[in-house]
Order: structure tokens, then sequence, then C-alpha cells
């Protein structure tokens, strides 16, 4: 197991964080068992860190670790059998000059599975605090957190034929396999369980979804005049309410969200202005929000256009192995049938399998605008559009550089894309000019870098 060696400024950093969502401390006094509790908790949420050898007096913490890592053996052999080495789970050893022993790193990533801890239960991290998953209640929560169990496959008491004679299903046989019927379509798409419909059936094809799923399948679009929070007093308006089966569900939210943020302007660097935001993006987070959530919850997926942003937020915490963090990067599909049968109709909002998001973020910078933000709340996600330039290509060379030694022209155009190499060349050149950048010397065969004089 690999060890790290951190400096003193180091250790004390991270002895000087608090306890939190994701992040734990413990005395290496405690037992292993009682431990992989913790371990599940962070599994089954978002991840988090485990720091083992660090005790707490009075509200503040100690390194205390193992004199060697032969003493943290009974913690490794515990944790291995429950917690193998892997994508999920990792474990190395911190140590430090200035500080006593060994402490034990124990990282745990979002799981894609139920973490069980040793006593046969799984455990859920929330805040400072680890919940026992100990009814089948809270466990099928978890499944429909995870995205493990899709509420789309439980059954709704409606006549088939509201599915079966309805005029969304008409159209899409005719545009697809016109010569099978809507009973066999039904029945090989197990879209039928014991006569009664499942939900992502009632979802997709029936002509008003929200009578026989009245809470939880609809979206509220709402219009307020203020650049802070959401308040009855800055409503415009009542809210509207938006039906129907999910494929004109998603085309008419786009549309409505279209024509009323066309009809207000928004607040800008100089004052009012007419919004801009991409066609592009607003189609694919809103189709994301309606795809991708929740139906389990009884809740609408809520649309909120204020005078410097657009909100969408959907039901549900993000599925599998999916973060804040990884989400431009990572995948998981809550509701499989619907994300796949919807693909199967005329233009589908889901084109680009996988890719909506990006589409989203790309389109935001294709017209200079910053980037779209991501919050897990606590049984939603929401999405913020934000109407606010991005920063000159100057602007965020320098910013990079805070952070950074060095920059390229290509890390420069990642960050500000502009059509050529050519235009950041003389983009660079400027700042080299103006004394804002200097280039390193040696590094023009791999590519010139630069840094700050």
């Amino acid at each position: 197991m690999q060890t790290i060696a951190i400096t003193g400024a180091q250790a004390r950093q991270l002895l000087g964080q608090h306890e939190g969502h994701f992040l734990d401390f413990k005395a290496k006094e405690i037992a292993p068992a009682k431990l992989t509790r913790s371990i599940s908790a962070f599994a089954n949420a978002e991840g988090g860190d485990i720091y083992i050898g660090i005790s707490e007096n009075n509200g503040s913490f100690a390194w205390n670790g193992f004199n060697d890592a032969e003493d943290a053996n009974p913690f490794i052999h515990t944790f291995e059998k429950l917690f193998p080495v892997g994508d999920e789970f990792l474990y190395e050893f911190l140590s430090c000059p200035e500080m006593q022993g060994l402490v034990l790193h124990v990282a745990a990533k979002k799981s894609v599975r139920i973490i069980l801890a040793s006593d046969g239960f799984p455990y859920l991290r929330r805040n400072a605090q680890k919940i026992k998953i100990d009814t089948d209640e809270l466990k099928r929560r978890l499944e429909l957190d995870k995205g493990i169990y899709s509420f789309e496959g439980e059954t709704v008491d409606i006549d088939l034929e509201l599915a079966t004679e309805s005029a969304v299903m008409r159209g899409f046989l005719s545009a697809n396999i016109p010569n099978r019927s809507a009973d066999d379509f039904l029945r090989m798409e197990l879209l039928v369980r014991r006569g009664l419909p499942k939900v992502a059936t009632v979802l997709l094809f029936t002509d008003l979804p929200q009578a026989a799923l009245p809470d939880r399948s609809s979206v509220k679009l709402a219009r307020y005049r203020t650049s802070g929070a959401a308040h009855r007093d800055a409503l415009v308006g009542a809210a509207e309410t938006i039906e129907g089966p999910l494929y004109d569900l998603i085309h008419s939210a786009v549309d409505k969200t279209k024509k009323l943020v066309e009809a207000h302007q928004v607040q800008g660097e100089v004052g009012l202005e007419l919004a801009k935001y991409p066609h592009e993006t607003l189609h694919e987070i809103i189709t994301n929000s309606i795809i991708h959530r929740d139906y389990s919850l009884p809740d609408h997926v809520h649309i909120r256009v204020f005078d410097n942003r657009i909100e969408v937020e959907s039901p549900g915490r993000l599925a599998g192995q999916v973060t804040v963090e990884n989400i431009l990067d990572t995948r998981a599909i809550r509701n499989g049938q619907i994300n796949r049968l919807i693909n199967k109709f005329p233009d589908p909002p889901n084109k680009d399998m996988g890719e909506g998001l990006n589409t989203a973020v790309e389109a935001m910078r294709g017209v200079r605008l910053k980037d779209p933000f991501f919050k897990e709340m606590e049984n939603s996600f929401l999405v913020t559009i934000p109407h606010e330039s991005l920063a000159t290509a100057q602007e965020m060379i320098l910013e990079y550089l805070t952070a950074n030694d060095t920059i390229t022209n290509k890390q420069a155009r990642k960050l500000y894309p502009v059509p050529t190499q050519h235009r950041m060349r003389a983009i660079i050149q400027k700042m080299v000019e103006q004394n804002l950048l200097e280039p390193v010397e040696g590094t023009q065969r791999g590519g010139t870098k630069y840094r700050k004089p």
C-alpha cells in the first residue's frame, strides 16, 4: 500500500478541516467493524474521505497515527473483504515528519450498487451523520435514488385502452411499425404487467398522463421579476402548468420557456437587454429534467425564469455513480425504457445519447455565456443557466495562471474557444507585448508554454 509524504503545513491544513458530508476523522482505537458503517454510508451517498489515526479533543483534531503499517492490518483486512480496492475504494497511508505515526486514508467513491457494512445493513451519509437503512421503505428509497430500481416499471390502475387507442400511440406506430397492433407492441416492449400499463407506458403513450399520474408528470413554468430568490411578490402572473405525453411535453416546455424568456428583458452587464440563451442549452437541460427525473416523487419539474438566470429543478437526486463533479463525464440512466423508447419518436428530443449536458455547456460557451452550474438538493437536482458573459480571453488566461504555473495555446483555446490557433496566438502575443505573459524558455518544440512574468 502506498505511503504519501505530506508537509507539516499540509497536515495542519487537513486537521483544520471540519467533518461533514464528505469528510470524517476517526481515532485508531475504533473497532474496524464499526468503521465499515461509515465507509458504507459514504459509498451509498456521494462518496467521501475517512482519515483513521486522527483523534478529537474538545472540538479540535490531532494527528495520532499508527506506529507502522502493520498496526493497521486489522482495518485493511476488514475493509478489503467488504470494499476491495478498485474503482470505488482506495487506501493509502499519510506520513508527516512533524507528526507521530501513519494516518490511514480511505477514499470511497459514490457507488452504482448498494454497499453493505459488516453488520449486513447499508448506511447512508447525510451531512456529518450516517443513517442505517433498516426498513424496506428506506431500502427502496435508496434503490430509487441510485437508479437501481426505477418507478417507471410500476403499474398504474387504469384501462389499458387509454394507451392502446390513444392518438399518440397511433402516430408512433404509424411512423415506426405500421403493421403491428398497439397490444402487440406493448407486450413486445414489456410495457404491460398483469393487464395493467406501466408508468413508462402511461407517460409515453397516453394522451394525458397527468390524469393518471397527477403531481408527478407535469412541468411548472414561472417568471420572476427579480435577480434574487423566488418569492410570490416577484412572480409575474400565475405559474403555467404544462401537460401532455412526454414527447409533446418536452417540446412544449422548451417552446414556452423560450417565448417567456423572449417576452422579457434580462439583466445584462450594462442594464436590461434581450436574452440570448441558446436553444440547444434550453432543449438539452429541459429534456434531461423530464426524461431522467425520479417519477416516484410527487412533484413537478420546475422551470423558473429570472432577470439574470433560468433554473430547472427536477425531482430526484443524481442516479448511479453520477455526482455534480463528474456529471459531464459520467452516465447513468434512471428510466431506461423511457429513454430508449422516446428516442424512437420522429425527431427525438434525446438525439445525442448521453451528450445532452455537454451540448448545453458548449452552446453557452458558443455565445460567450458562463457555463450552467449544477446542485444536488435533498430530493431534487437543480441546474442554473446564468445570463452572465464570460470573461475575456486575457482575463481567463490570467485566472488560469493563478492556479497553474504555465499555459499553452491549446489549453488557452479550451478556456476560450476561437476559430483557429492563429487567433489565440495573436491574443497571447499581445499579452506578451503588454508584459502580462512571458514564454517559458526551452518549451518551443513541444508547444510553447507561457507564464506570468
